[in-house]
């Protein structure tokens, strides 16, 4: 089974770069990918509450396809962002919390405003996503996410990119981090073959999972370029890194 373990989807199409739901599963279907872990691309005024909303639809229209995490923004208040984390998780019963400190303008680990949400989301027991990237290495360093994990040992964590969307890249602070805290599995979207091969040969094939960054890459050419790095490793390896180790993380049945 190949999951996408990061695509961002949308309500409406808003412009241009836009993928609803049923514009998801398309490309899916396309390609032969068999699930994808979705989660909103925030629109343009920041408004995430009818975008989360998307996400709780989506899967539940496609329930065997999507697997759909909230997004949580601390930057538009505490209250709000909480009440965000209960919403997704109690009322939509999504699969887990992502954070971006880059596109939503807050450090992730900053003890006033992120590490109170964070302990909220964690308190349910389900994975939590960080974007790692080098966009905006400040607010969202590998390192930063390397405190979390260090605090909540017990939650599963999901490093978006893997200190990549972005150059240079921060994929040897990635490795490093993720080396250090076993709780951490990193997402090798918007990042070159060359850093993915390094986290696999170095962490071991049960710790990097396939994404796309779907629609800001296209989901076609992402698992080619997967499947081309993979050559050189056995068929155990392939099925981890290209669904398997997504699988596990969430709680959701490869087979």
């Amino acid at each position: 089974m190949i999951i996408d373990a990061d695509c961002h989807i949308s309500s409406r199409k808003f412009d241009s770069l836009s993928l609803t739901a049923d514009d998801l599963l398309e490309r899916m279907d396309r390609c032969g990918v068999d699930r994808a872990l979705v989660w909103l691309r925030p629109t343009y005024n920041k408004e995430i509450d009818l975008e989360n909303q998307a996400i709780y639809q989506a899967v539940q229209k496609y329930p065997r396809r999507l697997i759909g995490f909230g997004w949580a923004n601390p930057s538009l208040g505490a209250e709000h962002a909480a009440a965000t984390i209960r919403r997704c998780i109690e009322e939509y019963g999504l699969a887990g919390i992502k954070f971006n400190g880059a596109q939503d303008y807050f450090v992730i680990d900053d003890d006033a405003l992120a590490l109170p949400l964070i302990e909220k989301a964690a308190a349910y027991g389900k994975p939590i996503a960080f974007h790692c990237g080098a966009d905006f290495y400040e607010n969202t360093h590998p390192y930063r996410l390397g405190r979390i994990a260090g605090l909540f040992p017990e939650i599963p964590f999901l490093m978006v990119h893997m200190g990549g969307a972005g150059r240079p890249s921060l994929h040897r602070s990635a490795i490093e981090t993720a080396s250090r805290y076993p709780n951490i599995t990193l997402i090798g979207s918007a990042i070159d073959e060359l850093p993915i091969l390094s986290a696999i040969r170095q962490l071991g094939a049960g710790r990097v999972c396939f994404g796309s960054d779907s629609p800001f890459l296209l989901m076609h050419v992402q698992l080619a370029k997967y499947r081309a790095l993979l050559e050189e490793f056995d068929e155990e390896t392939y099925r981890a890194v290209l669904g398997g180790n997504l699988a596990r993380v969430v709680d959701q049945s490869p087979s």
